[in-house]
């Protein structure tokens, strides 16, 4: 295979071949994130062709982020009976299928079949898990640095991608704008195809870090082991106050965050008169904030005490979102929101990951950050549907971002209430 070669290439170069695989996951959450932000930009076109309201189209787009949570503890199941590359590679394919098929859809519950249900288990299969599980098996040393990397990707890929996509449809029809999410899609399969391998140990190799050759652990062949082993550490964890600490605080990410400034933030800075290209402009900008600030809230949870980075974390975005309502949504507060808030995007994913780890042990911190991550976007779902009931209803979003700004302090506070381990193993950082 291509990898054997260039793994044996990068070790006589003593560069690591982990590296290789970070950068094909980073490339591969890019993708599905694009792939999940683009439907920010569906809101106003299926309006505007099929009648549809906001709370319709946005019911739909809710069910995706439910399934996309839901999915990712048995994505960590699945990962670990039939390997990352297998995963990686049918996510990929239902995604850019359920996009392509989308383009003839022309009922309401079509949009659910499709964007809820088969991208939504889709990219719940490449989630936020995927990281977690990639970092922890290829990465010793530097695992909260990968965790940033990667968090990064999937939150700047659900960004970045939207001026484009919004010129695009601006231009020539949202059908052909999706057409590039699902050509980055088929580039991201490609490269898993050939570059991917689950274990360290497939080539030979210890974990970056490490001395030693793992053993590769055996898989679970029993379906109702692959179904159940979940289900059980669900039961484990919730029995601990921390787990729900962290499932609550985690949910409220997901509030403030996908659910309502990703799904409603082109039609938020519509109802002020802002242009769709502007809005996704701005999004851009809080994508490349939240690139810096979630690589380096990585390096900073390797460093500091993570209940006291997340206090941060929730109490600034908390600010800043009830800042918003009081600026006249001109370019100046616009700008300023996004720095502030885009630093604060989901710097909060490797704090949480690395309290998952440090309080449920390594083998089962990627089943029970799956059930946290859960909680985030059923968080998301949340905030996406009561967003566009609220905007239907009341017609402004306002209420909802002085709702998210609330529960965010309301995070900041509650996350105190872990309590500081007793003894913290160093991380070893190679020379």
């Amino acid at each position: 295979m291509i990898s054997n070669r260039l793994a044996a290439w990068l070790s006589a170069r003593d560069i690591h071949y982990g590296w290789v695989v970070a950068g094909v996951t980073f490339l591969t959450m890019l993708a599905t994130a694009g792939a999940m932000g683009s439907a920010g930009v569906l809101i106003q076109p299926l309006e505007q062709e099929f009648g549809w309201t906001t709370a319709e189209i946005s019911m739909a787009l809710a069910v995706r982020l439910v399934l996309f949570g839901l999915f990712g503890p048995f994505a960590a199941a699945f990962m670990n009976r039939f390997g990352v590359r297998q995963v990686a590679s049918v996510a990929l394919l239902m995604i850019a299928s359920g996009i392509l098929a989308s383009f003839a859809m022309t009922e309401v519950w079509q949009l659910v079949a499709l964007w809820g249900v088969v991208i939504g288990i889709g990219t719940g299969m490449t989630a936020l898990v995927l990281g977690a599980t990639v970092a922890a098996r290829w990465f010793s040393a530097r695992r909260g640095l990968v965790v940033g990397m990667l968090t990064a990707s999937n939150a700047t890929g659900q960004l970045v991608f939207l001026p484009l996509l919004a010129s695009l449809t601006q231009m020539y029809g949202w059908r052909s704008a999706l057409s590039v999410s699902v050509a980055v899609l088929l580039v991201a399969l490609l490269a898993v195809l050939l570059l991917m391998r689950d274990r360290p140990s497939d080539l030979g190799l210890p974990a970056y870090g490490d001395r030693a050759v793992a053993q590769r652990p055996p898989a679970p062949r029993a379906l109702i082991t692959l179904l159940t082993s979940p289900l059980i550490a669900l039961r484990d964890a919730s029995r601990t106050s921390v787990f729900w600490v962290l499932f609550f605080t985690f949910w409220v990410c997901g509030f403030s965050t996908n659910g309502l400034i990703q799904m409603h933030w082109i039609s938020i800075c519509g109802d002020f008169g802002v242009a769709p290209v502007g809005a996704a402009g701005i999004l851009a900008l809080i994508g490349v904030f939240d690139l810096v600030g979630t690589i380096a809230s990585g390096w900073l949870s390797d460093r500091f005490d993570n209940r006291w980075l997340l206090f941060w974390f929730y109490g600034l975005r908390g600010l800043s979102l009830i800042y918003l309502p009081f600026t006249n949504f001109g370019i100046y507060e616009l700008s300023l929101f996004a720095v502030f808030y885009g630093l604060d995007w989901v710097a909060t994913v490797p704090p949480t990951v690395k309290l998952a780890a440090e309080r449920f042990g390594p083998e089962r911190a990627g089943l029970v950050f799956g059930w946290i991550f859960a909680g985030h976007q059923l968080g998301a779902a949340s905030a996406a549907y009561f967003a566009g009931a609220t905007r239907t209803g009341f017609e402004t979003y306002m209420p909802a971002l002085f709702i998210a700004g609330t529960l965010c302090l309301m995070a900041a506070a509650m996350i105190l209430l872990i309590s500081r381990p007793a003894s913290r193993q160093a991380v070893p950082q190679p020379a």
